[in-house]
């Protein structure tokens, strides 16, 4: 039985076949475009790969989602991936099973099992990629909520008025994500705070420029860290993990947020709580979206812990 990781990310997507332990052992990348362009090149990525007979898939990808009916529900950073049903397509083309989950909780499997959380049983993962999320273990076993929506922090409103993200101004997402970044900036461009010529437009450029001594560009990131204080120490009093893994832009861009994110959780978080709990980079660093969507097709067999 063939196992294909397919993870479908805001600006790039991931398709591994993975060894019997669930080890990526082959893998492709190519960027994100619409869902019928996307869907074809990961069909072609999952030929050249020789799956053979009734694969199985995991399939990761930012919410909304149906994770029950198969069907990708209009996520805020897939534009036009409006109701694709995902599961149905790939075991039409290719037989088997597929199953589709949150990125997030599949982050959270994948790191759990095999990276920064492993071994514990009180686990919470923030994606900090394009999007912003959470995936939750609570007392060992995935917490996915009655619609398979739990941990959608990116749609908390963390202040009156900000960068849009989700769907709405001042959330968590449009605050703590590299998509967030570059709205943020791009705001700041539109209002005049920022000069129209500015030519650091996205989270890369402007951690690249933060780093070189540009003042504006470090009081970007240092607002980023304090705002993700803010999200960490709301999960940190609510849920009580034992680890927090941090994703995607913390890996990046630890050393310009880091800082101002500790400062905001010890004044905001309950002590004996942040006492209990670490905070940590994604322990699968850059190869986090391979494992992920593997974990989810393992989780769904049952051949994860907590299923």
């Amino acid at each position: 039985m063939a196992v294909v990781g397919i993870d479908i990310g805001g600006t790039k997507c991931t398709v591994a076949l993975a060894d019997a332990q669930g080890e990526p052992v082959q893998t492709r990348r190519f960027p994100t475009a619409g869902p019928w362009e996307t869907l074809e090149r990961v069909g072609a990525c999952v030929e050249a790969l020789g799956v053979g007979e009734a694969p199985v898939f995991g399939i990761a990808c930012g919410g909304p989602l149906d994770a029950a009916g198969g069907v990708v529900l209009s996520p805020p950073n897939l534009p036009g991936w409006d109701r694709v049903p995902v599961v149905r397509l790939m075991e039409e083309r290719f037989g088997g099973r597929a199953f589709v989950m949150n990125d997030a909780n599949a982050g959270v499997l994948a790191e759990w099992q095999a990276g920064a959380g492993r071994g514990r049983r009180h686990v919470v993962f923030l994606t900090l990629g394009t999007g912003f999320g959470a995936g939750v273990i609570c007392d060992g076993r995935l917490l996915e909520g009655a619609s398979g929506q739990a941990g959608e922090i990116g749609h908390v409103r963390v202040t009156d008025d900000g960068p849009v993200g989700y769907g709405k101004r001042g959330s968590a997402e449009g605050w703590c994500s590299g998509g967030g970044i570059g709205r943020r900036v791009a705001d700041l461009m539109a209002t005049g705070r920022l000069p129209r010529d500015w030519p650091y437009r996205n989270a890369k450029a402007l951690a690249e420029a933060a780093r070189a001594g540009e003042t504006e560009a470090k009081a970007i990131f240092a607002e980023t860290g304090r705002r993700l204080g803010q999200c960490v120490a709301m999960l940190v009093d609510v849920l009580n993990p034992e680890v927090i893994v941090l994703g995607s832009l913390f890996l990046r861009a630890a050393d310009l947020i880091e800082g101002p994110m500790r400062e905001v959780l010890a004044k905001e978080a309950l002590p004996a709580s942040l006492a209990a709990c670490t905070i940590v980079p994604a322990g699968l660093g850059e190869r986090l979206p391979e494992y992920q969507a593997v974990a989810v097709a393992h989780y769904r067999l049952g051949l994860l812990a907590g299923e």
